[in-house]
């Protein structure tokens, strides 16, 4: 989870080939289904749903 990486949105973009205005327009799209604000708090949530695998 690149989120869990702490990247920013340009440096994930860069990771997936995609723009930095996807990047932040997929992150909203998280924080609003797990009901967060930020990207601390969707990787906490994230795990803590096993949304993602432990590493």
């Amino acid at each position: 989870m690149l989120l869990a990486e702490r990247l920013s949105n340009k440096e994930i973009a860069d990771r997936l080939f995609i723009s930095p205005i996807t990047v932040k327009r997929h992150t909203a799209n998280i924080y609003r289904k797990l009901n967060v604000h930020s990207r601390r708090q969707a990787v906490v949530e994230a795990f803590r749903h096993h949304l993602v695998p432990v590493q």
